[in-house]
């Protein structure tokens, strides 16, 4: 058979993973299935191992496949429809929906898991998937809007889900694996169950590929071309939120095939929608297949405890970084583009305004709080010493923090021009959450001080690793967030893996990455301030950078600015405000993410105040964040990095909402 040429290239990879994965499974199934054949001979009256093989290990893999297959597939359509290579199931907040309506049906409903846990699953995915689109229906479904809308319920829904599972861990220790991804079968029922309802979106798959297609234009050409652009997002969105809900329902969250197997179908060849779609849904069933039969293979007896969705970047990382070096990034419009309806806020109005607004913040923070017995209370002036003393310095260090992470958010979205940039993507939190893991595992329980040690270690060998790619070529800004990504899979599957243990140690690392400033001396309180000075500062230098590089590369050209140097520069600072971030409120606040768009939905537009501005607002959020953590559930302290998302989320869609509306 004669293969097209612009199928060879991802034909070949697709034969290489189909090989692997068929490969190992045989590997898996070889002694049982001979065993099996054994006993037909001598039948005896109850055989384990044939029960095991027939309706445990076939059935897994399976699913497997069938699972990696419609993950890939929700995942390249999304990534076409919204025209942004990071976006996967997760974007649109499905996953973490699902996760949050298990926890809180396990808490407050238990009946209901008994009665149907994929039934909850996919009811918590359909209401997230709903908020999503009632948030964007006002902005036309523009695809940055979904993006935002979706990157915000997601943030909100878990964050929620993981305070709840920090604050009834005992009773929501099992929701680990399950948030995971686990493959473990006992029939061939879910596996028909899931093939039935996958079945159904065939079709309408099938008739959204053309229309798709040409999303490749812009809006305004589709539309020419009679498309109805609104009506084609919204069922775009709906079929591939529908094929990872069904997934997640009845395996649950396996969220990096969604991003990793559309991403690498388009680094090894497959250029227009169809092929990726295609070599997309094949690659990702070979994936995980692959994954899930090395992982059966290796852990054994173990291996019904080790969710395959926590293990899955071990295999998908390292492939997309070694065909990382082949894409070809294509130019599109920038996300931090001006409207030229925008009002522009002077730098001074930016500064003046957002400093006052922000020390009332910090006033309120100190005076109001809890008393000795939980009671609310203003603090008196005889009180005021006392308060100061213990309040102000963990104010300081989360408001430092938040300035460093809403500073380097502002850097890497207008340096890469993507809308989803955000510091936890960038690999440096990644690194500081691998040596934090290894440190806790291999000398146990660690004291403040060893802790942010270990972690900015971990940052700076990040770092290291940036300034090696750095000096030997120019550096693509989809390139380094798409390596970001990877890394930050392959530390989260190490970490999904120690936590799916059981270990306690585990839920001491879920507490560090929650971010919490509880034990802040006031000499760290000074050291972060000082450190979120001189960082701000720097940062205010290359403003001149920020402005020319959302316009793209042939302007920024056209003035003499040198792309490489510039971004890499600019990305090198993005890396240091968050290493020095880390260690203070952990790894995944997601300050970073929402204080850039918090300050384009305020209307702040030019790039010196939205330095300013994305540091004011980042401080902002995280002193509210901590008074939050800090009152609301007395005399436990909640995590304020959670607490930052659920505070942050809300504000940034009231804002997103009301520039919609007075537009």
């Amino acid at each position: 058979m004669t293969i097209p040429k612009a199928y060879r290239k991802p034909y070949i990879l697709a034969v290489a993973l189909a090989v692997l994965a068929l490969g190992t499974a045989i590997v898996l199934v070889a002694e049982p299935v001979r065993d099996l054949l054994a006993s037909r001979v001598n039948p005896e009256p109850y055989d384990i191992e044939r029960m095991v093989l027939l309706y445990a290990t076939l059935p897994r893999l399976s699913m497997a496949f069938l699972a990696g297959a419609a993950l890939a597939a929700s995942g390249a359509i999304l990534q076409q429809v919204l025209r942004n290579p990071l976006a996967s199931p997760t974007t649109l907040g499905i996953d973490a929906g699902a996760r949050l309506a298990i926890a809180v049906t396990t808490l407050f409903i238990p009946s209901l898991i008994g009665f149907g846990r994929d039934i909850v699953a996919l009811t918590g995915s359909a209401l997230s998937t709903l908020l999503v689109f009632f948030l964007v229906r006002r902005r036309g479904f523009s695809a940055l809007a979904i993006v935002l809308a979706g990157l915000v319920i997601g943030l909100y829904c878990g964050a929620a889900s993981a305070l709840l599972v920090l604050l009834k861990d005992r009773i929501l220790a099992s929701l680990f694996i399950w948030g995971s991804g686990s493959l473990s079968q006992q029939s061939w029922d879910p596996f028909l169950s899931l093939l039935g309802r996958l079945a159904l979106a065939v079709i309408p798959v099938l008739l959204i590929i053309r229309p798709l297609s040409l999303l490749d234009l812009d809006d305004d050409s589709v539309r020419a071309l009679g498309l109805p652009v609104k009506k084609l997002r919204v069922a775009a969105v709906a079929i591939a939120a529908a094929l990872s809900a069904f997934v997640t329902s009845a395996v649950g969250v396996i969220g990096f095939i969604g991003l990793v197997a559309p991403v690498i179908a388009r680094l090894s060849g497959a250029r227009r929608f169809g092929e990726r779609l295609w070599w997309s849904t094949v690659m990702g069933g070979c994936l995980l297949l692959l994954t899930d039969a090395t992982l059966q293979i290796l852990a054994g007896v173990t291996a019904e405890f080790v969710p395959t969705g926590a293990v899955t970047a071990v295999i998908g990382s390292p492939l997309l970084l070694l065909l990382l070096p082949r894409l070809k990034v294509a130019a599109r419009p920038s996300a931090t583009a001006t409207p030229q309806t925008a009002q522009a806020f002077s730098v001074s109005t930016v500064v003046i305004v957002g400093t006052l607004g922000f020390l009332l913040l910090v006033g309120l923070a100190v005076l109001a709080g809890r008393g000795p017995y939980g009671e609310w209370q203003i603090s008196s002036l005889a009180q005021l010493d006392y308060v100061i003393t213990w309040r102000l310095p963990r104010i300081v260090a989360a408001a430092s923090a938040g300035a460093l992470l809403g500073t380097a958010g502002l850097i890497l979205q207008r340096v890469t021009g993507n809308e989803m940039a955000s510091p936890e993507v960038l690999g440096v939190s990644a690194g500081a959450i691998l040596a934090v893991t290894l440190a806790l595992f291999v000398f146990g329980a660690l004291d403040v001080f060893w802790r942010d040690v270990a972690g900015m270690a971990g940052g700076i060998g990040v770092l290291g690793l940036l300034v090696t790619l750095g000096s030997r070529s120019s550096i693509s800004p989809e390139k380094v967030l798409l390596g970001g990504v990877a890394l930050s899979a392959l530390i989260d599957a190490v970490v999904g893996v120690l936590s799916a243990t059981g270990d306690p140690r585990a839920f001491l690392l879920l507490g560090w990455m929650s971010g919490t400033t509880g034990g802040t001396t006031v000499a760290g309180a000074l050291a972060a301030g000082l450190a979120a000075a001189v960082l701000i500062s720097v940062s205010v230098l290359p403003s001149r950078w920020l402005a020319i590089l959302p316009l793209g590369d042939s302007p920024a050209r056209a003035v003499g600015l040198s792309l490489g140097r510039s971004r890499f520069l600019l990305l090198f600072l993005a890396a240091v405000l968050t290493a020095a971030a880390t260690p203070i409120i952990g790894p995944l606040t997601f300050v970073g993410l929402m204080a850039p768009h918090i300050v384009q939905a305020a209307g702040i537009r030019r790039p010196l105040a939205c330095v300013f501005g994305s540091a004011i607002a980042g401080a902002g959020v995280m002193t509210v964040a901590d008074w939050v953590a800090r009152t609301a559930a007395y005399p436990v302290q909640l995590p304020t990095g959670l607490v930052a998302a659920m505070v942050g989320a809300p504000f940034l869609m009231i804002l997103l909402n009301r520039r919609v509306a007075t537009a």
